[in-house]
């Protein structure tokens, strides 16, 4: 389970530290990339965080609807918790392959983080970075290929509060360095210390020299905001440290209370959109240790959604306003996830991809990626013509009574089974040739039939 110890931590953020520089060299165009303040995908466009965390090692056996369900709710982003072996798991190369296959049938963006190392110094029993990295290099084979879809966040938490944690900067550019020289090219996560949160500002002072000694220059800050981090001068200026020095940062963890005091998270939202910084909520469900309320849905079941649930995903500034897939996916179909053992799949649909009807200047192809007793996951991928277009709606009725239980990455409408969906804001504009995507869960009968026709007009 997920708990954290603070060990009577009384934290004081100021306005003291200097402001760190460092020029960035450009990046070879190779999975995912720094620039700047910015993370780039694959394809060099921007790419900013808007997913949850999922305790996979513990819940091996949620972990494939888990992921389908966090995806439905809008995210584009899952960070995974693995175990090394220290103090769980660990978690095979083959374990760490399915679930890599997982995170990208669902189109969703895969941080791997080992969990083992949190609190080391403090936590018994706790792995070291270099533990953590002899891990990572035992399941390398499982990883090689998957840097379009894969970050790796090398430990957990990796430092309490104790004398310890001033260890953090030698012993993090050496794992990094280590990772380096066994061949990974991936993007690297590292976290905080002070278990994830920093208030001895080890990381922030000393971010500059360890994004030095990556030889990739292709290395992200994970800060963790709880109690430490209860006030909106306190969240903008930390993170606002980071943009000033043109460094990379996330807030990896974060959630709307905790034990050791209550995180100002409407800060945290909205200071992260205005920046343009990625967030991974903590966590889908499962959490023991007294902090079962940062359960975002109760029991794993993705139709209760807890009061933070509801806050992350359709709150302000949240998962389902401000999420964009990542374009390493973009115009493609996802190949249908696994279930859950708890879940029988239902028998085989066979549902082939909808005729599309050109009207205007767009086409549009539907297709379901996804089947399960009473829903059903699917894809609307709309191409344009011969000429860029500014906007697209995308048209059509159900056959068989559907209804939508959620979507993505456009504003869907009905009216009994008149289904409407237009682009969102930022997906709307296309050259001529390009395709952008959107998503949907639904629930259906015993019939799943694909409409026909599913037209597309161009404005």
């Amino acid at each position: 389970m997920k708990a954290k110890w603070w060990g009577g931590l009384v934290a004081v953020l100021t306005a003291a530290a200097a402001v760190f520089t460092l020029a960035q060299p450009a990046q070879a165009a190779a999975g995912f990339t720094v620039s700047g303040t910015r993370i780039l995908d694959a394809n060099g466009n921007a790419f900013v965080m808007r997913g949850v965390n999922h305790a996979h090692t513990w819940y091996q056996d949620r972990t494939p609807q888990a992921l389908a369900d966090i995806k439905a709710l809008g995210a584009n982003t899952v960070r995974v918790v693995l175990g090394s072996g220290q103090r769980w798991g660990p978690d095979s190369a083959a374990n760490v392959s399915a679930v890599i296959s997982q995170c990208k049938a669902n189109r969703l963006i895969c941080v791997l983080e080992v969990h083992d190392t949190t609190g080391y110094g403090e936590q018994a029993g706790a792995a070291t970075l270099a533990q953590a990295v002899d891990y990572w290099i035992s399941i390398k084979s499982a990883l090689d290929g998957q840097e379009n879809f894969v970050i790796l966040n090398i430990g957990n938490e990796p430092y309490g509060n104790g004398s310890t944690a001033t260890n953090w900067t030698a012993d993090t550019k050496s794992a990094i360095t280590r990772l380096r020289a066994a061949g990974f090219q991936h993007q690297i996560m590292v976290d905080a210390p002070n278990w994830g949160q920093d208030w001895q500002f080890i990381m922030r002072d000393n971010a500059a020299s360890v994004f030095a000694a990556d030889p990739q220059r292709n290395t992200v800050f994970s800060i963790h905001m709880y109690g430490v981090f209860d006030t909106a001068a306190e969240i903008n200026d930390y993170l606002g440290r980071f943009q000033t020095a043109n460094l990379p940062i996330v807030v990896g963890e974060f959630g709307f209370d905790h034990s050791d005091g209550n995180p100002d998270e409407d800060t945290i939202f909205a200071t992260a959109q205005q920046r343009g910084i990625g967030y991974l909520g903590w966590s889908w469900s499962g959490n023991g240790g007294g902090v079962e309320y940062l359960d975002m849905v109760t029991g794993f079941n993705a139709a209760q959604l807890t009061t933070w649930g509801q806050r992350i995903f359709n709150g302000a500034n949240g998962i389902k306003a401000t999420s964009r897939e990542a374009t390493v996916f973009g115009g493609t179909t996802s190949p249908s996830p696994s279930r859950s053992n708890s879940v029988s799949p239902s028998p085989s649909v066979s549902v082939s991809p909808s005729p599309s009807t050109p009207t205007g200047a767009c086409t549009a192809t539907y297709a379901v990626t996804n089947s399960w007793p009473g829903g059903f996951q699917g894809t609307v991928t709309v191409k344009a013509g011969a000429a860029a277009i500014n906007g697209w709606t995308v048209s059509w009725t159900w056959p068989d009574g559907q209804r939508f239980t959620n979507s993505w990455n456009a504003t869907v409408t009905s009216s009994g089974d008149a289904v409407t969906a237009r682009n969102a804001g930022y997906n709307g504009r296309l050259a001529a040739g390009a395709e952008a995507s959107f998503g949907f869960t639904a629930s259906r009968g015993t019939t799943n039939t694909a409409p026909a026709p599913v037209t597309c007009a161009a404005s």
